[in-house]
């Protein structure tokens, strides 16, 4: 007579791992996260082996793992493999139990026996063992209890090997894949002196883990650059965390940075934890004391104009640091958000917040934090001549108004196209390539200036 195990809902994260016959250790685990919805794992586990033929089954995968992308190592050679992720579920064992028996426990510890001849939404329907249907609307009240788990449910997710071995022992079994859900990105905040004139910058990272694993004590590293992959993967991100990390005080610097490929490599030194559906933040790097320059910007940010309420054109505040060990800093910049804040004389204060891309050393970092609130543009166009039938003559007038206490020069760019002209300008401008060029206009505390320039263009 077959032996009878019940099974109910509480038990089922409890059983067993009935799939593992072989001895299995844990030996070195290494997790690599790309920021593009990419992980790699690299696993080491000792695991005792016939010679000969056999199975081998591994669990504690990654959910999203790519089987297509496994790669095993042993003393012998794989024939087979099969990744099996028929999970156990309530739904999953009462489909399995159709026109079998099963009982249903209730609150009281009445007992419905039958069998099961649908199970929908929640609701059951048994042939009663004397004849006759028992139908039930609603189960939540009941508890449920078969006889055995069904053929073909798994706990965990597994992967079946059938290898040749070619002695018999214990080994160790090098397994590494990609998985999917895994995540990394960087998060700096900025806070910048009295005068705006240097800057302190903490750096961290967060590692966003929604792989369907948990790794522990894993030697973590972290790829930074754009790697190409053939399917463009839909990234499941992280929590936005919009509070204020703190300086940390871990004196020494946790990850070792170096360069990789044509990317950057970040390795923790140390092992950590990366538990599932967790998302983890380290402290990546400090700098003190780096030169910055706040300018005030009229033009196109990102190929948009930007807009008050009152149809003025809005004057962008810009912050700008060099990333060199000349001014302070000098560390490859992983792309990410930037906060910065900003004492106000009794605490620090939000004033704005930017993406920066990965950013390579001896490379200006450009943030706009936000748009001056005393300085104001107006701009009229006041000609639009037709010369002849190639030639055309426009004149432009901006007026800058400056209600701060303090003298401020504006940088403003313009993209004139293509077969360009300027006649004239009230300031000189410097060309930046075939299409823009860029004017800086100083006007005075409580005063106003007005750049004037006549731009011909000629079309062939």
């Amino acid at each position: 007579m077959k032996p009878k195990y019940v099974f109910t809902v509480a038990l089922l994260m409890l059983l067993p791992n009935i799939l593992l016959c072989q001895s299995i250790e844990h030996k070195s685990l290494s997790v690599t996260v790309y920021n593009q919805n990419l992980g790699v794992i690299k696993d080491v586990r000792e695991i005792e082996i016939s010679s000969g033929s056999s199975e081998i089954k591994i669990t504690g995968v990654a959910q999203q793992i790519d089987p297509t992308s496994v790669h095993i190592k042993l003393d012998g050679e794989v024939i087979e493999q099969n990744y099996r992720y028929d999970l156990v579920s309530l739904d999953k064992i009462l489909r399995k139990f159709v026109n079998q028996n099963i009982r249903l426990i209730s609150e009281t510890n009445e007992i419905v026996e039958g069998k099961l001849l649908s199970a929908m939404g929640g609701q059951i329907v048994l042939e009663k063992p004397e004849g006759g249907l028992v139908m039930l609307p609603n189960v939540n009240k009941y508890r449920f209890s078969v006889d055995y788990l069904p053929e073909g449910l798994i706990t965990q997710p597994t992967l079946v090997w059938q290898v040749i071995s070619n002695s018999s022992g214990k080994q160790d079994v090098e397994l590494s894949y990609q998985t999917r859900g895994m995540n990394w990105h960087a998060e700096y905040v900025v806070v910048l002196n009295e005068d705006d004139t240097k800057l302190d910058l903490n750096s961290w990272v967060s590692v966003d883990n929604q792989s369907g694993a948990t790794y522990k004590n894993a030697k973590l590293k972290l790829v930074a650059g754009d790697v190409n992959l053939i399917q463009d993967i839909i990234t499941r991100g992280g929590r936005d965390n919009m509070y204020m990390m703190e300086k940390s005080s871990v004196d020494v610097q946790q990850f070792e940075e170096k360069s990789f490929f044509e990317y950057h490599i970040y390795n923790l030194q140390r092992p950590t934890t990366i538990s599932n559906n967790e998302t983890k933040q380290i402290s990546l790097f400090e700098a003190s004391n780096v030169a910055a320059n706040k300018k005030f910007f009229y033009g196109s940010i990102s190929n948009r104009w930007y807009w008050n309420q009152q149809g003025q054109k809005k004057i962008a505040v810009i912050i700008e640091f060099e990333n060199s060990e000349e001014y302070g800093l000098g560390v490859p910049m992983p792309k990410g958000k930037v906060r910065v804040y900003k004492s106000d004389g009794e605490s620090l204060e939000f004033v704005g917040e930017d993406m920066i891309d990965h950013t390579t050393t001896k490379e200006k970092v450009k943030l706009k934090i936000g748009d001056a609130f005393d300085i104001v543009a107006d701009e009229v166009q006041t000609e639009n001549i037709q010369i002849s039938s190639k030639v055309w003559e426009q004149v432009f007038e901006i007026t800058f108004k400056n209600r701060k206490k303090e003298d401020v020069v504006i940088e403003v760019e313009r993209n004139l196209g293509t077969n360009w002209e300027i006649l004239k300008s009230s300031f000189d401008y410097k060309k930046k390539d075939a299409f823009r060029v860029t004017f800086s206009v100083p006007v005075k505390a409580d005063g106003e200036s007005k750049l004037t320039f006549k731009i011909r263009y000629r079309y062939f």
